[in-house]
């Protein structure tokens, strides 16, 4: 498949040939470059007297990777109920650079772990401490985001949480600093990683940036029984990008309209996993498992270890595939979940890199023996998991696929851009139609339908359902002009079948540019209201979100 506009430039980014990397089209960079214009879609410079820090340059692997701690239930009695709360925080990203100011689900930028079992009800309040004034530059022009609302508003999605609508993290229903919201959670779901991020409308691209995200992990017993590494060698891990300004400061680019700043997608110099540029992680000689989100605004990562060393993929958005899949690279877009399982047994004492493009991000520094809790005794595997990839489980969970036959409708959505005269990006749209029209799609409780997305656009977006997961069907490369034109729908080739790694369920997937992406989806749960999306956070607020409202 041919690269887009946005991974030829992520890769000019990862081998640092930009700074401050605006993710626009190549086209619009050669035709703007000598207007002496920030214009909406690229990212302007920090002002002068703070320029932006170029991420490659700091000195790579002086921090260590931050844990997680799991979030403490309000009571022994009610192991499920659990109160988190959004602040203000400062905290340093890198050694080398001051302490940032940021947002958080808690008291560090690595908001609380939830980990919790299946089919037991969680109960969260979600409580805002935030100051009434945000940091980053509002656009008041984006819907639902005008001078009549305040600056300031959160709105909580479970993301992959099969979750009753009036507690989904509808994007109109935000509170503020000072209140709180009781959401209640069925998870009446198989085993998976989920996460929770701000869903508020308008303020989504800029809550997230400025650190409102969080992980939970859900357990079952079917995934007990695997025997998976565990404890201190399950490690979640976040990875996303950001951009400072050289007082530490987090920046955020504007158009340079004070009218309208937004701007179509971003994209920093500096790479974070959990929460600090750049860090290193020691590890023992066995298997590791990392519970892997991308929780960037707009950008994908495509990974490798050093010397191409093989890992294996046991799991996607929703929880366990067929069968682990042995890659030697992974492209994770915005919102996907990766499960992988990673062995340093053969490493013992050398340092291994996780790597995006062409530039190192993690160093895992291989102990040169076992620690004692990985001592080959049955007592240790058993609590600890297995320890090499020789003894990875062959199957891991059934997921019966959908036929097509079992579907009564087929949808198809059409992804637009617009822009203006001189090519700079203004708008996104799904089915030509804004978020506040009429809801369109109303399947009905229980029902099989099929959504196509017909990808009229130059990026790769990646699209998320709320409230159901999906199989992906295939894809297929057309005609875009034909189909603008009226021509009908012209196939360029035959369609191919999801990668391995998409084989289980997911609720985020893959739409490339000038390709027909079909998934099938059972609508199960509960009736409401819902909304459907593209996952870059930019596209999202300006205007690439829809409802839709499942029918009882």
């Amino acid at each position: 498949m041919s690269p887009t506009r946005r991974t030829i430039l992520q890769q000019l980014s990862a081998l640092g040939a930009l700074t401050t990397p605006p993710l626009a089209l190549a086209s619009r960079l050669l035709q703007n470059r000598d207007s002496g214009m920030s214009m909406p879609g690229m990212a302007s410079t920090p002002p002068s007297d703070k320029p932006a820090i170029n991420g490659y340059s700091l000195t790579p692997f002086v921090d260590e990777l931050p844990l997680f701690e799991r979030a403490k239930p309000v009571s022994s009695l009610h192991p499920h109920n659990f109160r988190i709360t959004m602040r203000e925080i400062h905290a340093k990203a890198h050694r080398d650079i001051p302490s940032t100011r940021m947002w958080s689900y808690g008291d560090t930028p690595l908001a609380p772990l939830i980990d919790v079992r299946a089919h037991q009800p969680l109960q969260v309040e979600w409580v805002n401490q935030l100051p009434t004034q945000h940091f980053l530059p509002i656009d008041h022009s984006l819907h639902g985001c005008g001078h009549d609302v305040p600056d300031v508003r959160t709105c909580v999605h479970l993301h992959g949480g099969r979750t009753p609508s009036k507690d989904d993290g509808f994007p109109e229903d935000w509170f503020v600093p000072g209140k709180s919201h009781i959401a209640t959670y069925p998870l009446q779901q198989e085993a998976t990683a989920l996460w929770y991020h701000d869903h508020a409308m308008g303020l989504n691209r800029l809550n997230s940036y400025a650190g409102l995200f969080g992980v939970v992990l859900l357990r079952d017993d079917a995934e007990d029984a695997l025997n998976l590494p565990s404890g201190k060698y399950e490690v979640p891990l976040l990875i996303y990008d950001r951009q400072f300004t050289t007082d530490g400061q987090l920046y955020y680019p504007d158009s340079g309209d004070p009218e309208h700043p937004w701007v179509s997608e971003f994209g920093g110099s500096c790479i974070l996993l959990n929460g600090k540029m750049r860090p290193f992680f020691e590890v023992e000689p066995r298997l590791y498992r990392f519970r892997l989100l991308n929780s960037a605004n707009s950008s994908f990562f495509n990974l490798t270890l050093t010397n191409r060393q093989p890992f294996h993929q046991i799991g996607s958005d929703q929880g366990l595939l067929p069968a682990p899949v042995k890659m030697t690279n992974l492209l994770i877009a915005p919102a996907e979940r990766a499960d992988l399982l990673i062995d340093f047994s053969q490493a013992a004492g050398q340092k291994i890199h996780l790597i995006n493009g062409a530039v190192q991000i993690l160093e895992f520094r291989v102990a040169a023996k076992p620690g004692q809790a990985s001592q080959p005794s049955k007592t240790s595997r058993l609590a600890n998991g297995i320890s090499t990839s020789d003894s990875i489980p062959s199957t891991l969970r059934t997921v019966d696929r959908i036929p097509e036959s079992a579907a009564t409708v087929t949808r198809t959505v059409t992804l637009h851009e617009y822009f203006d005269k001189i090519g700079n990006s203004m708008l996104m749209l799904l089915n030509n139609k804004h978020w506040h029209e009429p809801v369109t799609e109303t399947p009905k409780l229980n029902s099989t339908e099929i959504w196509e997305f017909i990808n009229l656009t130059e990026d790769t977006h990646p699209m998320h359902l709320h409230l159901v997961r999906f199989q992906i069907l295939d894809r297929r490369v057309f005609d875009v002009f034909k189909y603008q034109n009226n021509q009908g729908t012209r196939y360029l080739a035959a369609a191919t079948p999801p990668d391995l790694n998409e084989q289980g369920w997911k609720d985020t997937v893959h739409c490339p540019p000038a390709t027909i992406t079909r998934i099938i989806v059972r609508f199960d749960g509960y009736p409401g209201k819902y909304l459907y999306h593209c996952h870059i956070l930019e596209h999202e607020a300006n205007d690439m979100m829809r409802p839709f409202e499942v029918i009882a």
